[in-house]
């Protein structure tokens, strides 16, 4: 029974993946432990400082338009859909009017979703004032 466990060829392979979980979470571990204790807890008062001879630091509020990730959302999700039609074009003769029919069914939802997008208003930019 010996004999066929350290002849396995997998064994290697078990110990060191046994080395790597057990070195992962140590050094993790580790990394925590060091962080927490060489951490300065009171950052805010230094992020406030002026350096060197800068404007005095004001707090801003961090206020990006919803519409600007409304509209980027759209685009990728326009551009994707409109890379699915690359490889129907060049398979176009291999597929026949199967394939043709897929995509006139493709192009009607990505209108109607199209449509739906500027029914609602999701394509106006409207401006923070």
């Amino acid at each position: 029974m010996t004999h066929v466990i350290n002849n396995h060829p997998y064994l290697g392979i078990f110990f060191l993946f046994i080395v790597t979980v057990v070195a992962f979470n140590a050094t993790l571990i580790a990394a925590r432990f060091v962080s927490r204790k060489m951490a300065k807890l009171d950052t805010e008062k230094l992020k406030l400082t002026i350096y060197e001879c800068g404007p005095e630091v004001t707090k801003q509020p961090n206020t990006i338009s919803t519409q600007f990730y409304l509209i980027a959302l759209l685009f990728i999700l326009f551009d994707v859909e409109i890379i699915f039609m690359f490889p129907w074009a060049i398979d176009f003769k291999l597929l026949g009017w199967f394939g043709f029919a897929e995509m006139v069914l493709f192009i009607v939802l990505l209108t109607i979703g199209f449509i739906y997008a500027w029914k609602k208003g999701a394509l106006e930019w409207h401006s923070i004032k």
